[in-house]
């Protein structure tokens, strides 16, 4: 992909390179970022500028719709199958598969009499040495050491300090960058699944590709267990999608299910599908068991079809090599809230490393290590400006362990939470950095006054040395967090003392952030 961006942005192409090309592109975006969708609508420019004949306008799929991306996609594929079958009409001899009829699966499952002798899964776990560091493919089996709540028992959220040894795992990582885990299933949902599907956890198959070429999941062992496909391999715990309910309304052999479930994948009853599932976040499983005479005719081969993997989750790491040799330490708030359903929502990822509890036996976590999209100035006297409230504060820590280390000056860190004795993370850490002089510190209790005061507040009132640090002494920013609406008042916030402080105009306090943006000294790193 970045060879065709390179290519098809080369100033020397000719205008006329595409004019015998017809196209349409879709684009697939989030609204709550800056740039939405800019790689689309840069993409459908560039081929009108090289001749090419656009079907359509540009389609803009937005996640942050209630609907999902499917709002703007419904009608706009609609349009460019009118289109499209205009101009190049199927021929007569090739049949149309009719609705309803589902295409052939993936993979075949191949049932096996007995249980191997020696089991798969525990050879795939062990496996030899792997070449090179760990991986997706072959990810590091951590011991967790520790699994500590640091909030207070009172607090609303329950946040984890999760710290593993990675002795002899060949990982290594600098501040910023992100480790990668992937969760388990509870064994009773587990169960569940099982026993609505009719299948036997205990028994062992192989998994056959249909086609040739087609590989088989990694992740997966041959033989492998009912057992281990679904707690280690499908995610049953995740909202399904729309595509889901289509596949499932081809399988179903009861009438008034199949009526239901074609319902809620037409066009038509996407609001009602909104409702039932992604409104109250109801779960594959929980369909599943509304559906009970669909979900227990589904073919097994179907399975990888019907559900997506469970997929690995980023955490930003919190702990530096340099201060904590052979161990990787990450913060995690538990995710746990209620929606109309009886039973409360939960994060699978979190809810299960809070689940596990190393004081009682070993555990150990498959992770692997990637970099992240924030990267640290090596030079001594550079000064960075760190502003990360809540869990957002955890790349920021390993950073501060590393520059401390290295004996790099000018840290500054903006830290903002509820109450200052409930969710004030590593308090006395900083603390004590900051009486070595290696830290300077600013913290925004939000609920400890009458008006909520929150980092972007804190960046306002501390506007010249801000401006100073930024404009003078060349600091690099840094933002992590929540992506709600927190970047875009710290960036408005940022604004505002350029143009306080600096005296710029506004178009030119925006220029400003740009160009810090363009040259990494603004970074972020945030999530939905």
């Amino acid at each position: 992909m970045k060879n065709f961006w390179r290519f098809i942005f080369r100033k020397n192409l000719p205008p006329t390179s595409l004019c015998q090309m017809d196209f349409a592109v879709l684009g697939l975006g989030d609204s709550s970022y800056a740039k939405f969708n800019f790689v689309a609508k840069k993409l459908h420019r560039r081929l009108l500028q090289l001749g090419g004949s656009a079907l359509l306008p540009a389609c803009l799929g937005d996640d942050q719709h209630e609907l999902g991306p499917d709002a703007a996609i419904d009608p706009w594929l609609h349009d460019l199958w009118e289109k499209v079958l205009g101009l190049y009409p199927v021929p007569p001899d090739l049949g149309v598969i009719p609705p309803g009829v589902p295409l052939p699966s993936k993979f075949t499952l191949r049932f096996l009499p007995e249980a191997p002798k020696m089991c798969s899964e525990e050879q795939h776990v062990a496996g030899a040495d792997p070449p090179g560091p760990p991986s997706e493919q072959q990810p590091f089996l951590a011991p967790m050491v520790t699994n500590q709540r640091v909030t207070s028992p009172s607090h609303f959220q329950d946040v984890r300090l999760i710290e593993f040894d990675i002795t002899g795992s060949g990982l290594s990582f600098a501040a910023g960058d992100v480790v990668l885990i992937r969760p388990q299933n509870q064994a009773s949902h587990v169960q569940q699944f099982c026993r609505v599907l009719g299948l036997d956890p205990d028994q062992f198959f192989t998994l056959l590709p249909r086609e040739p070429g087609v590989p088989c999941p990694t992740q997966l062992p041959q033989p492998c267990s009912v057992r281990h496909l679904v707690s280690h391999y499908l995610d049953v715990a995740s909202v399904p999608r729309r595509s889901f309910f289509e596949l499932l309304a081809c399988l179903s052999p009861h009438e008034l299910e199949r009526e239901k479930l074609l319902q809620f994948s037409a066009p038509q009853g996407q609001e009602e599908l909104y409702s039932y599932c992604n409104r109250p976040r109801r779960t594959v499983l929980e369909v599943l068991c509304d559906f009970p005479h669909t979900a227990g005719a589904v073919p097994a081969d179907y399975l990888l079809d019907l559900i997506p993997p469970i997929r690995p989750r980023a955490f930003s790491i919190a702990s530096s090599l340099l201060a904590h040799p052979s161990r990787l330490q990450i913060l995690v708030a538990v995710v746990h809230y209620r929606t109309r359903l009886k039973e409360p929502r939960r994060g699978l990822c979190s809810s299960w490393l809070a689940s596990l509890d190393p004081g009682r036996g070993p555990v150990q976590v498959p992770l692997w290590v990637r970099p992240g999209s924030l990267t640290f100035p090596e030079t001594p006297d550079t000064p960075v400006i760190m502003v990360g409230p809540g869990t957002g504060v955890a790349p920021f820590r390993a950073a501060v362990q590393e520059r401390v280390a290295r004996g790099q000056t000018g840290n500054f860190l903006f830290f903002g939470c509820r109450w200052r004795d409930q969710d004030f993370y590593w308090e006395s850490e900083w603390l004590e950095l900051e009486r070595k002089g290696r830290l300077t510190l600013f913290t925004a209790f939000s609920r400890e006054q009458e008006r909520k005061v929150y980092v972007q507040h804190r960046l306002r009132e501390l506007g010249p040395l801000v401006w100073d640090l930024l404009d003078r002494r060349g600091a690099y920013f840094y933002l992590a967090g929540n992506a709600k609406g927190m970047p875009a008042d710290v960036s408005e916030a940022l604004t505002s003392v350029f143009r306080e402080e600096g005296g710029l105009s506004g178009p030119d306090a925006a220029n400003y952030l740009a160009r810090l943006q363009r040259t990494m000294r603004f970074q972020s790193e945030t999530w939905a």
